[in-house]
């Protein structure tokens, strides 16, 4: 009873947390962002790096750390509480950008992506976790299109600063300043105003309705760590359809982070321009997640994760397509938005699906097959590249995501029951 006075769920009752973890959200975006302009520029005009498997070690280092670092975000923050993941998260982050400093060879920028990936695994995935607490069951598109557009709105924006500090001022140290300044801030931010979240999911299992359909029965409160991952891997048609999304949607994603800047590079482009091209992709992608969250409360997580994917391949086959700034403006600019379609509507649909009382660990299970897209789209497009060029891993990655979205399409159900206007009063 003292819990039901005491905590209400909803964005409303908790906007002045949750915007502080939005806020801190965008500034695990930033990390990220700080480097992907820069490291291929790195790997060839530095360390004269020029095999792509090997240049793409970094993203794939970084991808496979993250997803290990989302499964112990999920389980330790059921276990533990949110707020000391997402402080251990930051303490692992401070080393990043002086390794990337002083960096004397390119094993260093791999041991950084490794820190960096787990930095990424505790603290996005807490973020994400302590916001789906917050909300409660209603508006859960809506959070995690505000938390996603955070993120990935900072990713643009901090990419689009670190090529311009490099075009300025040269490749190292002016873009990775730009992380010691966010690692500072969140750390104060994390340590002393963020507050603990773990009743509010506690609270939210209490009032946990059963849906009337019954197809979410099987999936009780009470299950192990075991069958949960089993679950959201294989077993669950919806969960584990997310998964195999977020794992294509990711493979995308870990692809352009290592194969964009040098494709956009054949074609004599300026570091800055390189720079706005990259950026076009996570802008685009963040700031229409402020409407794709919201809208998949309206009208359901199915169809959009589905086109989404579709939208994905077809913007993959504009860029292969492509040979210049215009027609690669536009094919990043149709990616961020299927990545938008997806992204947030992903995470909404764990949310839906998953108990309360062991949600962390599902959103955990969840982000280690999504965030091992990051490595399996490095290496994908490394292999590829090398074996038959740019412009055939870019083919790869379509159709790649083609047959995700038509996989979705046939075996994912409807997880949502949209809301009313009425609803939202």
């Amino acid at each position: 009873m003292t819990r039901e006075r005491t905590l209400k769920l909803g964005l409303k009752a908790n906007a002045a947390q949750f915007t502080l973890l939005v806020a801190i959200n965008a500034l695990v975006g930033g990390m990220v962002g700080q480097q992907q302009t820069v490291l291929p520029l790195l790997a060839t005009d530095v360390f004269g790096l020029t095999g792509y498997t090997f240049i793409f070690t970094y993203v794939a280092a970084f991808g496979i750390t993250k997803a290990i670092a989302n499964y112990f975000a999920g389980t330790f923050s059921d276990r533990y509480g949110r707020k000391p993941v997402l402080l251990v998260g930051w303490l692992f982050a401070i080393p990043v950008p002086l390794m990337l400093i002083w960096a004397p060879d390119w094993t260093w920028v791999v041991a950084a992506n490794v820190l960096l990936g787990i930095n990424q695994g505790l603290t996005w995935s807490t973020t994400v976790v302590m916001k789906i607490d917050l909300v409660g069951p209603r508006q859960r598109g809506l959070a995690m299109g505000l938390n996603e557009a955070a993120g990935y709105g900072a990713v643009a924006v901090t990419s689009l600063l670190a090529g311009y500090l490099a075009g300025q001022y040269g490749l190292r140290p002016a873009p990775f300043l730009v992380g010691l300044a966010y690692t500072a801030l969140a750390l104060v931010l994390s340590g002393v105003f963020v507050r603990e979240t773990r009743d509010h999911a506690l609270l939210d299992a209490g009032r946990h309705v059963a849906r009337p359909d019954g197809l979410h029965d099987h999936l009780h409160a009470d299950l192990t760590d075991r069958e949960i991952a089993l679950q959201t891997s294989f077993k669950e048609p919806a969960l584990s359809s997310a998964s195999q999304a977020g794992l294509v949607n990711n493979l995308n994603f870990g692809l352009s982070w290592g194969l964009f800047p040098l494709l956009f590079a054949t074609a004599g482009l300026p570091v800055g321009q390189i720079g706005l091209l990259f950026a076009l992709y996570p802008a685009v992608w963040g700031v229409g997640q402020l409407f794709t969250g919201a809208l998949s409360d309206r009208i359901g997580r199915k169809n959009l994760i589905s086109v989404g994917m579709a939208t994905q391949a077809a913007a993959l086959v504009v860029i292969a397509l492509g040979s210049g700034f215009g027609v690669w403006a536009v094919g990043t600019v149709i990616l961020g938005a299927g990545t938008a379609m997806v992204y947030p509507t992903l995470l909404a649909a764990i949310g839906d699906v998953a108990h309360p009382v062991w949600r962390g660990r599902a959103v955990g299970v969840y982000r280690v097959w999504r965030d091992l897209g990051y490595a399996v789209g490095a290496m994908l497009g490394g292999i590829v590249a090398d074996a038959m060029g740019l412009h055939a891993a870019v083919w790869a990655a379509a159709a790649v995501s083609a047959v995700s979205a038509a996989a979705v399409a046939i075996r994912m159900y409807e997880t949502h029951t949209p809301l009313t206007v009425a609803d939202e009063r």
